[in-house]
C-alpha cells in the first residue's frame, strides 16, 4: 500500500504530480525501515537521520514525527500485515513540493509526503549460504565535496551507473571507489573487510553514508568484545582482504564470496563467510533480538 497525502491506496494506483519537484529533480528525502515481530527497526535514529537529510537540504519537513508516525501506522494496518503475521519494509518519502520548471525551489513551496508499505525483499538464499558477488566499477562516487552523503536523497543515479556497470562485469553488486582511491561503500548497502584478522570499515571521511546497521554492528562488536575500526581504506589493500561482508537494514549481514577489482583480479573469500563474518553475524542477532525486546512498545502493528 502507498500513501499519498494521507491518500491511502494500493501501491500501483497511488500518484503524484509530474511537477512535483521529487520526480522532477529528486529533490527529496527519505529513510526506510523494516520491522521485527511489528517493531521498525531503529526507528528513532531514522527520524534522526531523516532530520538530518532535510537540515542539509534546507527542507521544511510537512509532518512532525509523531504525524508520520500516525500515517505510516494507518498505511500499515491497510495491508493486513499483523492479521497475516508478515513484517514489513517502510519507505517514508518527503518530497520539496509541486512547482515550476525551475531549478531554484520557491521557499513557499508545500512539502508531500510519500509511504511505501512493501513486504520484505526475499534475498536469494545463497547471498547467505555462498554470498555476493561484488565489483568496483569505473564510476566513481560523487565527492563529499559536491554532494554530502549523509543526504539520504532521492537521486540515486550516482549509485545505478555503479550497479549497472557491476552487473555488466557478473557481479550482483557493486564497491564504489571515490576520487583518491579510497573505498566508499556499496550501491546501497556499508562495506566491511578484514585485512591483518582486524574487521576494518571506511570511514565516513571517505564520502559514504553512515548506516545505522552499520553503527549497530559496530556497538554489537563493541558489546561482545569484538575489536573493529573505522578507517580509510586504499583500493590497493584490498588483495590483503581475508574476508569480506555487506550490511544494511534489509540485508542485515550478507558475506561476500567474490569481489573483482578494476584490474580484473579478482578476489575470493570464504564460502558463507569467514570465521569473522560468522562472529559478526551472531553479535548484530543478539543486538537486533536485544533491540526488539526493549522496543516492543513501539510496535506498529
Amino acid at each position: 500500500m502507498a500513501n499519498v497525502d494521507g491518500v491511502i491506496s494500493r501501491t500501483a494506483d497511488a500518484q503524484i504530480p509530474v511537477m512535483d519537484r521529487g520526480f522532477l529533480y529528486g529533490d527529496s528525502i527519505y529513510e526506510v525501515f523494516r520491522t521485527y515481530g511489528g517493531v521498525p527497526l531503529f526507528y528513532d535514529e531514522h527520524w534522526a537521520r531523516f532530520e538530518n537529510s532535510a537540515s542539509l537540504i534546507h527542507m521544511q519537513l510537512g509532518l512532525t514525527k509523531k504525524q508520520m508516525t500516525q500515517e505510516i501506522r494507518q498505511t500499515v494496518l491497510m495491508t493486513n500485515a499483523a492479521e497475516r503475521g508478515r513484517d514489513v519494509y517502510v519507505r517514508y518519502i518527503m518530497t520539496r513540493g509541486e512547482g515550476p520548471v525551475d531549478l531554484y525551489p520557491n521557499p513557499e513551496l508545500v512539502a508531500r509526503y510519500v509511504i511505501i508499505v512493501d513486504e520484505l525483499r526475499d534475498w536469494r538464499a545463497e547471498f547467505y549460504s555462498q554470498g555476493v558477488r561484488l565489483a568496483i566499477p569505473e564510476v566513481l562516487r560523487n565527492p563529499s565535496s559536491a554532494l554530502d552523503p549523509n543526504i539520504k536523497g532521492g537521486n540515486y543515479l550516482n549509485n545505478i551507473l555503479g550497479i549497472i556497470q557491476a552487473r555488466a562485469l557478473g557481479a550482483d553488486d557493486c564497491v564504489m571507489l571515490n576520487d583518491a582511491g579510497l573505498v566508499t561503500e556499496s550501491s546501497n548497502s556499508n562495506v566491511f573487510f578484514v585485512i591483518d584478522d582486524k574487521i576494518v570499515t571506511p570511514a565516513e571521511t571517505a564520502g559514504n553514508l553512515r548506516g545505522l546497521t552499520k553503527v549497530a554492528v559496530l556497538e554489537a562488536c563493541r558489546e561482545q568484545g569484538v575489536p573493529t575500526k573505522e578507517r580509510d581504506i586504499a583500493v590497493d589493500e584490498l588483495v590483503e582482504a581475508t574476508e569480506c561482508f555487506i550490511t544494511s537494514a534489509t540485508r542485515e549481514v550478507m558475506p561476500v564470496i567474490g569481489l573483482r577489482l578494476l584490474d580484473g583480479k579478482q578476489l575470493d573469500f570464504p564460502e558463507g563467510g569467514g570465521r569473522q563474518t560468522r562472529r559478526v553475524a551472531e553479535c548484530y542477532k543478539a543486538r537486533l533480538q536485544a533491540y526488539v525486546d526493549d522496543h516492543a512498545a513501539l510496535s506498529i502493528f
